[in-house]
């Protein structure tokens, strides 16, 4: 740990979690823990560490992407395959509360890190395992990626245009949702084992793709009760009228949502439009998402008379939920997030301060903190396995022998 850091802080201060996971999902799982003060050791494969480091973008060599997903978590390496790896993971478990893991089903059995094994050294100990597509079932030991999540759950097939081919979005979003859930499963397991000290730990099964099924909530039960199988519409909300992306006089882009009958009736002052109100195909909900066409048409013409600043102004003064389409550097620059230091400065050992985003949610009397980005590889070895008793003679003979 560098002196720059902050000590560890938040409501889950004195938590500790060793990841083994890699990529986003997993990772992503553990550092939200992290971010509440869980401490946290992030185990990579000597010499070429986890995956995501590979991904772009990189400055001066140095993986961008990583210092976020793994922020708040010292870095050290361990080929969990030799024996003498397995060794020194049985001293890391022993101590822990939480094991995050993400390889395909079996792998770790297959290396003698058994659930047995595990729970042997330590009873209490909490497992998660991240996987694409669960511990059991014909597919679960298929390779596992975001955009197959998000295709197999149903979310590619609703994104994209009315008329045109189903879309991604520009980020793996279901190694976000997938972490999201297996936090909050950990959160779930830590609670019951705290209200039953008797038992031991749980196994906890996330399914990325489960996962990403779970926050589509409308979809089953409409096929299940309607027969009705949802499909794209662009950037038109399928429930609520008008609710599109609409351009500006001066060529920005704004996204709107009327999603109540309040908030349409001020859009109609807002925009000059209080004739609509008298008109049947748009005077309540069901008749503007059948007639959402021609609604779309009427308000898209008023905006476009309108500057982005005039568009702000306008519906700001009647309460209109309304946003710019932001890139990142409009995020940077929005004095909400400024004030609320949405964007923080962290410390980092490779880069010197890089800026990313803050805790989310906050607290009010745990508040957690972003500590430092994500480590070096194999950057806490000697601390960590220090820690454990082992001399500087004895780490430096494992790293020799490439078992750290």
């Amino acid at each position: 740990m560098t002196t720059n850091e902050v000590q560890p802080a938040g409501p889950l201060k004195g938590l500790r979690i060793v990841d083994i996971s890699t990529v986003v999902a997993g990772p992503f799982a553990a550092g939200l823990l992290g971010d509440y003060g869980a401490e946290i050791v992030k185990v990579e494969m000597p010499g070429v560490g986890d995956s995501l480091r590979a991904l772009a973008p990189h400055k001066d060599g140095v993986p961008l992407w990583w210092k976020v997903t793994n922020r708040n978590k010292k870095g050290v390496t361990l080929d969990l395959r030799l024996p003498e790896g397995r060794e020194l993971f049985a001293k890391l478990v022993a101590d822990a509360d939480v094991l995050v893991e993400n390889f395909r089903p079996g792998t770790l059995d297959g290396w003698g890190i058994t659930r047995a094994w595990l729970q042997g050294l330590n009873p209490r100990l909490t497992i998660l395992r991240v996987t694409g597509f669960g511990q059991d079932g014909p597919y679960a030991g298929r390779p596992g990626f975001a955009r197959i999540f998000e295709a197999m759950s149903g979310f590619t097939q609703i994104c994209g245009e009315e008329d045109g081919r189903p879309l991604h979005l520009g980020y793996p979003i279901s190694d976000a949702v997938a972490g999201l859930f297996g936090a909050l499963g950990i959160l779930a397991a830590l609670h019951d084992l705290a209200r039953n000290p008797e038992r031991r730990g749980q196994e906890i099964d996330c399914s990325a793709t489960e996962a990403m099924m779970r926050t589509l909530e409308f979809l089953a039960i409409e096929y299940d009760q309607l027969g009705a199988v949802r499909t794209r519409s662009g950037n038109r909300s399928q429930y609520a009228a008008p609710g599109n992306v609409y351009r500006t006089a001066d060529d920005r882009w704004a996204s709107i949502a009327a999603s109540t009958q309040s908030i349409f009736v001020r859009l109609c002052a807002a925009l000059d439009l209080k004739h609509l109100l008298e008109d049947p195909r748009f005077a309540l909900n069901p008749a503007r998402v059948k007639h959402y066409r021609e609604l779309d048409e009427i308000v898209g013409a008023a905006i476009g008379r309108l500057t982005l600043a005039e568009l702000r102004e306008t519906f700001t003064r009647h309460e209109v939920g309304f946003s710019p389409i932001y890139d990142i550097a409009d995020v940077f620059a929005d004095p909400q997030f400024q004030a609320r230091q949405a964007i923080v400065s962290v410390p980092d050992a490779e880069l010197g301060s890089v800026r990313m985003q803050g805790v989310v949610p906050r607290f009010s009397e745990t508040p957690g903190a972003v500590r430092h980005a994500g480590p070096a590889i194999g950057q806490h070895n000697e601390e960590v396995y220090g820690g454990l008793g082992l001399s500087g003679a004895e780490i430096a003979a494992l790293r020799a022998r490439k078992v750290i």
